[in-house]
């Protein structure tokens, strides 16, 4: 009896012995899988580094990025970009009536070309300018037209209707406005100007401008 006794309980002390050892790993692999190693960053969202490198471009960069994959016209960028100047600070200007079908912006002529809004924040649109002056760095100065009704207001000159706005409506020269146009900046030419008109904006302009 008392050898069977101890069969018995040589017998439990395997069974129970083995039952330990069989869930130990259980328990140290869940609590070493459940465990975050204090190494490892937690990685950021890609939209939140998108955000974040987003945030850091100026307001016209981005515009510039948005259209790298659009086309990009005359004038608008790169060192033929079409860009406004203070008038107050150019220096001597020499206006002559010399309009020539020759490819470049003359003075005297209607052009196409890519003008930055009044904002400066690198949007713009592609419009005429009458240009008024050869500079001797071979850039030309120019004023932007629109066919809004001015008329009456001290900062437009009328300039009629002409071939430069497919509808012939009538066009206004904005003198508050000048801007810098180069040759490789050109989109085309549109028209000729007629002396006398060409006349009344460039007296404007000396007016105002102080211009010689």
């Amino acid at each position: 009896m008392g050898l069977l006794a101890d069969l018995i309980k040589s017998v439990s002390n395997v069974v129970t012995g083995g039952r330990h050892r069989g869930a130990t790993p259980s328990r140290e692999a869940g609590r070493r899988g459940g465990r975050r190693s204090a190494s490892t960053p937690t990685p950021r969202s890609s939209s939140s580094s998108a955000a974040a490198v987003a945030d850091a471009i100026p307001a016209g960069e981005r515009t510039r990025s948005r259209r790298a994959d659009a086309e990009i016209l005359p004038g608008e960028w790169g060192p033929d970009a079409t860009v406004e100047v203070d008038p107050h600070r150019i220096g001597p200007v020499r206006t002559s009536y010399s309009p020539q079908t020759d490819g470049a912006p003359d003075p005297g002529e209607i052009v196409w070309t890519w003008v930055p809004f009044e904002e400066n924040d690198g949007r713009g649109k592609d419009r005429p300018v009458l240009v008024v002056a050869a500079e001797s760095a071979g850039t030309y100065l120019a004023v932007q037209l629109t066919s809004k009704d001015h008329d009456g207001e001290g900062d437009f000159v009328s300039i009629g209707a002409g071939g430069w706005d497919g509808e012939r409506r009538p066009s206004w020269v904005n003198l508050d406005r000048v801007i810098r146009v180069r040759e490789g900046g050109m989109r085309r030419e549109a028209a000729a100007l007629p002396r006398e008109p060409f006349e009344r904006v460039t007296d404007r302009l000396h007016q105002r401008y102080g211009w010689r």
